[in-house]
């Protein structure tokens, strides 16, 4: 079922698993692993604040905490954390090999744990070409790394790609708001909020269970 809340998310019910038991506040032992994260320079949200923050990167220049590929999550150790932060990773995996990543991700969570997840969205940047009749080289946007090409958004940031002559920056897949819902759902997750209005890009919360009261009051979601 797909349902507006408050105009704020859009939620997507799956089957039900039983509600696992919550704690009433924050505490220091919170921790988030961020995944292809690039550098902690580079800030995450700030409810993450006052939590045990991991950097998980393939690219050791941008001195990780642990130096992984996404891909091999089910060799670390299971249950130890409570939320994964995934922006702008996703779209770097065949969609076989994606679906793996979303694996590990249940694997590394413990059992009330939930990850973000932003990627492009390609339907929102077709869109964009199309209204603004672009060609695929024309800068769709400035970013802090620079102008960025729809070419750029689709396939990888191509001065990326040349600079680090690492092919793990190109774009090996897409999504949009309703397939990165069933990537969400197939990789293990059975709660997924989706945030709406977000400019060119789907921005998801998923969770392994129901989302704990804690859980609503930090992310700001509805009630059950």
């Amino acid at each position: 079922m797909i349902e507006t809340i408050n105009g704020i998310f859009t939620r997507r019910r799956a089957e039900q698993l039983p509600v696992v038991t919550e704690a009433t506040n924050l505490s220091s032992s919170d921790k988030v692993l961020n995944v292809g994260g690039n550098s902690k320079l580079i800030p995450i949200p700030a409810y993450f604040d006052g939590w045990q923050h991991d950097l998980l990167d393939i690219d050791e220049r941008g001195n990780p905490d642990l130096v992984c590929d996404a891909r091999e999550l089910m060799s670390l150790e299971p249950g130890q954390y409570d939320a994964v932060y995934c922006s702008h990773n996703l779209e770097h995996y065949y969609r076989h090999e994606g679906l793996k990543v979303l694996q590990g991700f249940v694997h590394i969570l413990k059992d009330d744990g939930f990850a973000e997840i932003r990627v492009p969205d390609i339907a929102k940047v077709i869109a964009a070409v199309q209204e603004r009749q672009l060609d695929l080289d024309d800068v769709l946007y400035v970013s802090p790394a620079g102008p960025i090409s729809a070419h750029d958004v689709m396939y990888g940031l191509q001065s990326e790609i040349v600079s680090s002559g690492q092919d793990f920056y190109a774009h090996k897949t897409g999504f949009t708001n309703k397939s990165l819902m069933k990537f969400l759902s197939q990789g293990g997750f059975r709660h997924i909020f989706l945030a709406e209005g977000v400019e060119l890009a789907v921005h998801a919360l998923a969770f392994k269970t129901e989302p704990t009261a804690r859980q609503r009051a930090l992310l700001d979601l509805p009630p059950p």
